[in-house]
């Protein structure tokens, strides 16, 4: 694993693929089917949104206003949720090393639909800021970090560049970011990982569905019987993302929504995973040191797949993420 940075390094061994796993596809996939079923309980709290919507927030246990236990707020995936296997896995990892949990499902996620004719993008910060906002009003004296997985993590890394020295966390770790999404576009529609883009347009495609099932949100849905809307994410992103929220088309969503351009002002410390292996980005998007603030650490593995980081051996895998997350964040609690 490749570092640049002034910050203090990971109290973590560098990643090396487990035995048996160092294909980027296993890598990305065993999680996902060797995780047992969501095994962590949490609370969910709705929170209004200025603009008439809500948005779900999970918690393992009830929060406290407590200086010694950060919260960590953690950002998931494209269509991904508190069940999903990394947020599984992350949450006792995050408790067992003295840190509080918060997992902010982006609107839409997590099966219930939202109330407003728009979603969630690549380049969301809005959201997660507000409740960061919500999140240290009520709890003024507790440390506020965050992690973010995939979309997440990019809209982690934008958030991060956008508010600089104002940002409201003491600490951040992005994990698999697409980092340039008109890049990751088209890495999506080569070879093996049209697998992994047919699967989340279709599961897009059954959120979309369901939230049209409300007759005033599908009269603003019209693209949802689109021809070729749902046949690889660029015509996904033209007919669905952009006009939904605001954009003038989908590269434009895509200038505005990338975090490369911002790790230059990022002024957190904050750990940034990827792996030049990820199915999901293209290696031209990864950044070096010159591309990040003295703020950033890099961690740029050869292997890891997406979100995926898997260690040990195919017998007794280990998750090198639920390592390195809390073993960054816990280097900086006291910053």
């Amino acid at each position: 694993m490749n570092t640049a940075s002034i910050t203090d390094q990971p109290a973590t061994a560098p990643f090396e693929p487990a035995t048996g796993l160092a294909n980027c596809h296993l890598q990305t996939i065993f999680p996902v089917f060797h995780r047992p079923k969501p095994w962590i309980r949490t609370q969910l709290q709705w929170l209004a949104t200025p603009d008439g919507d809500r948005i779900g927030l999970h918690t393992p246990v009830r929060l406290r206003d407590d200086p010694t236990r950060p919260i960590v707020l953690v950002l998931h995936g494209l269509e991904g949720s508190v069940e999903s296997s990394y947020i599984q896995g992350l949450m006792p990892a995050l408790q067992a090393a003295g840190f509080q949990v918060a997992v902010m499902h982006f609107r839409g996620c997590g099966g219930i639909p939202n109330l407003l004719p728009r979603a969630y993008h690549s380049g969301d910060t809005a959201d997660p800021r507000w409740v960061a906002s919500q999140l240290t009003a009520h709890y003024p004296n507790t440390p506020l970090m965050a992690v973010g997985y995939s979309l997440g993590g990019n809209v982690l890394l934008k958030w991060l560049g956008e508010d600089g020295a104002r940002s409201p966390l003491s600490a951040a770790v992005s994990v698999s970011a697409p980092l340039d999404l008109h890049l990751s576009s088209k890495r999506m529609n080569t070879g093996f990982s049209r697998v992994y883009q047919k699967h989340l347009l279709d599961s897009l495609k059954k959120s979309l569905s369901r939230k049209a099932q409300d007759p005033t949100l599908a009269q603003k849905m019209p693209q949802l019987n689109a021809p070729r809307a749902f046949s690889n994410f660029r015509y996904f992103d033209d007919h669905f993302t952009a006009p939904l929220h605001g954009f003038r088309d989908v590269d434009d969503y895509y200038d505005r929504a990338s975090s490369r351009p911002h790790l230059i002002d990022i002024a957190r410390p904050t750990f940034l995973i990827h792996a030049i292996d990820d199915p999901f980005v293209s290696p031209k998007a990864i950044p070096s040191a010159t591309d990040v603030s003295r703020s950033v650490t890099l961690g740029i593995s050869k292997r890891g797949g997406h979100v995926g980081f898997v260690s040990g051996s195919l017998w007794q895998p280990r998750y090198w993420l639920e390592e390195a997350i809390p073993a960054f964040l816990r280097a900086h609690k006291a910053v």
